[in-house]
């Protein structure tokens, strides 16, 4: 491996969390300029479909299985509970809170994850293993952040120390409690989408056209998402988009973030793996808190600086025993070979490929 290629992997994870953080920024310009978040929601989705819709029918159709009504049942509830109503709960969290929280709280992600597929009989956590112990200490980690950044925010950092700049931004700034909600909105978001990882695997078993299926994913999000937004926006101004922001942020998250990023991604699992990939996620909330300052004028606080940096070393943690265990087993699996023990097809299968699931980044629903 020369050198240009072996650092291609470091410079697309990059891009890749530069234009999650671009996302983040984007759409909390977008909702302070008045935007209607379950619109939002539903151009992006509506738009995500029409960008993907010509290829996946283009590289997948021909070779695409039958759809059942089950698989489709079960493809329908994924997008409602780990797209729909994960968008839908971030959009009205980020309204109530701002682009470095939602940064910072995409760290804890995979704890959520693990935890959930340990609900779900997917993970196994050995107390006895070092490797069991950090991912439970970064379980721990993760909700000790997500406290830090809901309850404490302590002395203030401005980037900017205008008196006007300021009370820009204290016009958008949420109360005590508005900002507590929405950090509990935050990381229920992230817990629904949080199940769409662990369910995602299961689905992809019945339906393994990628593409196809999310498009699919999409298409059925738009239609649920049109449905939730028409109540909360009856004005038909609120649904106008002409060339401003508004357009620019749907389009961006729509094309970029699901289209473009999603080839971004499945490049990096394929080159490094997705461990790599999740650890870059803190690069995004890097970006997010300075230039939400820079451009948005927010108010750095202590306890986002902490929270985050809690939310970031949890990350590590449940990163580090995940890695950690994985190269424990082939090891296991050639000592035992080695040994002489004898054991049962079935049990060797299950040794050769344990239970477990990609710790990902913020892959299509954010």
């Amino acid at each position: 491996m020369n050198y240009s290629s072996g650092k291609k992997p470091y410079l697309v994870v990059m891009l890749i969390q530069a234009i999650y953080a671009g996302m983040f920024l984007l759409s909390k310009v977008a909702f302070n300029e008045g935007m209607n978040n379950f619109v939002f929601i539903f151009y992006r989705q509506a738009i995500a479909t029409v960008f993907l819709a010509p290829l996946a029918f283009y590289l997948e159709w021909k070779t695409a299985p039958q759809l059942s009504l089950v698989t489709f049942i079960k493809i329908f509830m994924l997008s409602l509970f780990g797209i729909t109503l994960s968008l839908d709960v971030y959009g009205i969290a980020l309204v109530y809170t701002s682009a470095t929280l939602a940064a910072a709280t995409t760290n804890c992600l995979p704890a959520i994850t693990f935890f959930l597929a340990l609900l779900f009989g997917m993970e196994t956590l050995k107390l006895r293993s070092s490797s069991g112990v950090a991912k439970l200490v970064g379980i721990v980690v993760c909700l000790g952040g997500a406290a830090t950044l809901a309850f404490y925010k302590g002395p203030q950092f401005r980037l900017w120390a205008h008196h006007h700049l300021h009370q820009a931004y204290q016009s958008h700034v949420s109360s005590g409690k508005t900002w507590i909600k929405g950090c509990f909105l935050m990381l229920s978001s992230n817990t629904f989408w949080a199940i769409w990882i662990v369910l995602q695997g299961k689905v992809m078993k019945c339906y393994p056209s990628k593409l196809l299926l999310t498009t699919l994913q999409c298409f059925l999000s738009s239609i649920q998402s049109l449905l939730i937004a028409i109540p909360f926006a009856r004005d038909p101004s609120e649904w106008k988009l002409g060339l401003n922001i508004r357009l620019i942020s749907v389009a961006y998250c729509g094309i970029v973030v699901t289209g473009f990023t999603y080839y971004l991604q499945t490049w990096v699992i394929e080159k490094r793996g997705p461990v790599f990939l999740a650890m870059s996620t803190p690069l995004a909330l890097i970006i997010t808190m300075f230039f939400s300052a820079l451009v948005l004028h927010e108010v750095i606080t202590l306890g986002s600086i902490l929270g985050g940096l809690l939310l970031v070393l949890g990350l590590y943690s449940v990163l580090w025993g995940k890695r950690r265990e994985e190269k424990l087993l082939p090891d296991s699996f050639s000592n035992s070979m080695s040994s002489g023990i004898q054991k049962e097809p079935s049990e060797l299968k299950e040794m050769g490929t344990p239970k477990s699931y990609n710790i990902p980044s913020p892959l299509l629903p954010v």
